[in-house]
């Protein structure tokens, strides 16, 4: 996702590493990088230049603090930090503050249009059932009476998420949506969701019905469903739609299958329209609230840690989770507890749109590489292939039950092996943790991570991630000192004592 703006700004920070300072030269190489991935990602020129103006005037000649925070707290900072922070700025900036939906106070209309192929009839299903996730009781209706197979299609959707469907025969579509309000107010239900008719372009004709539709059902606002893969063409399409509707915001469609991000970033500035929704996936659950500080955050390569943490909480039993952690920090983690933190995974998503969530992520991977869901699934079939007494005590797994799990999953000898490996692994690091040895130096104890740390996070000062991994430590290395002084005073103890009986002696 967004992959063309992720790696300009990669290589620009990539640029800056090891600069002790910002100069003209510098600043003007990196933004270099900058400026070829937004024009390959088809922003419009005139957003392009303003931008890296506006980049360029808060780095040029600001004095960099090599050091930030407060005393216990304080990190390295390095020219490129300061580089990104005001990239991030003017990103978030450039797609404008969060205005999320309010909350219905009463029964309301909520009309999306759009063109044809944008998604709309399977955006009208994320965002009812998004809705209803908060509490609400949606009433998702058939206005598409000219796509064939478009009521039936929103009624199986509408099934599968548990909300109704108002759908009855007729040609006019303003008519259908007015009764369909005046049958959520009479039954008490909240917002009534207008999947409305679209057209492989605008036209007078579809203007004119959405006109009529706007004019009966006098709905509280009006999105406008663009496919975020068109790029500079979502900008036009949105004017023209501005032109004969009062729009209230946009919901941008198949965000991660934009490796561009062109419109993410152009459409807000371009049209004034705020972002209120994006949509990530195909499942009915793939709609998320636009949050422009994740979109910069994932764009710059360092994750959205916030995105991750309320994607945990849709799915995750806090109860359950607090006990699990209890028990995974005592070092009681058994298979049966691996399997339960596996399905929360899948629960939470695709694997490759969580692992983007994640800092740096795309810099810890090879370019190119591929994040397999399905071994998620694999793993499931060998712990579930397992008795439950094997599932708790995974030593019992000898020879002969290794073969038989295999052959009961229908995977190689050699998986299950390697999994039970990394499994143990993880056992032994998640009870370090748990006893106090620093996060830290229990992740300098992963095959390979080691190295990496040592010589460096991508994109991070060392000196900053030595104080990153320190920072809040304190304890732990005074223990840690405390520990060593008195393994010394133990060894100098039992030297006197091996002494004094080699005098007896």
């Amino acid at each position: 996702m967004l992959e063309t703006l992720t790696r300009g700004f990669r290589d620009a920070r990539n640029q800056l590493r090891g600069m002790t300072r910002l100069t003209d030269e510098n600043v003007a190489e990196a933004l270099r990088h900058v400026r070829m991935s937004l024009l390959e990602a088809d922003v419009d020129l005139a957003l392009v230049r303003g931008f890296l103006e506006r980049v360029s005037e808060r780095c040029n000649g600001a004095e960099v603090k090599l050091r930030a925070g407060r005393k216990e707290q304080r990190r390295q900072v390095s020219p490129g930090d300061h580089f990104t922070k005001a990239c991030y700025e003017e990103l978030v900036s450039l797609m404008g503050q969060a205005e999320p939906l309010a909350p219905a106070k009463h029964t309301r209309a909520l009309m999306l249009v759009g063109l044809q192929g944008t998604g709309k009839t399977s955006t009208a299903a994320k965002l009812a059932l998004h809705l209803k996730k908060a509490g609400e009781r949606p009433l998702l209706v058939a206005a598409d009476l000219r796509r064939p197979a478009a009521r039936e299609q929103l009624q199986l959707l509408g099934g599968q998420i548990g909300v109704e469907v108002y759908s009855r025969e007729g040609q006019d579509a303003a008519a259908i949506c007015a009764d369909a309000v005046i049958h959520a107010r009479e039954s008490g239900l909240g917002s009534v969701i207008l999947d409305t008719a679209g057209r492989l372009q605008i036209d007078q004709e579809l203007m004119h019905e959405l006109e009529q539709i706007t004019a009966q059902t006098r709905p509280e606002a009006t999105l406008l469903v663009c496919d975020a893969m068109m790029g500079r063409e979502a900008v036009n399409v949105a004017r023209g739609f501005a032109e004969h509707l009062s729009l209230d915001g946009l919901i941008l469609t198949k965000l991660d299958g934009d490796a561009r991000g062109g419109a993410a970033l152009s459409i807000r500035s371009a049209t004034g329209l705020p972002i209120r929704f994006i949509t990530v996936g195909e499942g009915t659950d793939r709609l998320e609230t636009f949050r422009p500080e994740g979109l910069a955050s994932r764009i710059l390569g360092m994750g959205d840690i916030v995105g991750l943490v309320q994607d945990f909480e849709e799915v995750a039993d806090h109860e359950q989770a607090e006990e699990d952690a209890r028990r995974l920090l005592q070092g009681q983690f058994t298979l049966k507890d691996f399997l339960s933190q596996l399905r929360t995974l899948q629960r939470m998503g695709p694997l490759s749109d969580m692992v983007e969530k994640l800092p740096f992520a795309g810099e810890l991977l090879p370019e190119g590489a591929n994040i397999d869901g399905r071994e998620l699934k694999r793993v499931e079939a060998m712990i579930l292939s397992m008795t439950p007494e094997e599932r708790t005590r995974p030593e019992l797994l000898d020879r002969s039950r290794q073969e038989r799990v295999a052959a009961g999953s229908g995977t190689k000898l050699a998986d299950l092996g390697e999994m039970l490996k990394r499994f143990e692994g993880m056992r032994k690091l998640i009870g370090g943790l748990g006893k106090g040895g620093g996060m830290a130096g229990m992740l300098s104890r992963i095959p390979g991570l080691g190295k990496m740390l040592a010589g460096g996070m991508p994109g991070m000062d060392p000196a900053a991630l030595r104080e990153l991994g320190a920072g809040g430590e304190a304890p732990n290395r005074r223990a840690a000192r405390a520990q060593k002084s008195e393994a010394r005073r133990q060894k100098r103890k039992s030297l006197r004592k091996h002494k004094r009986r080699g005098k007896r002696h």
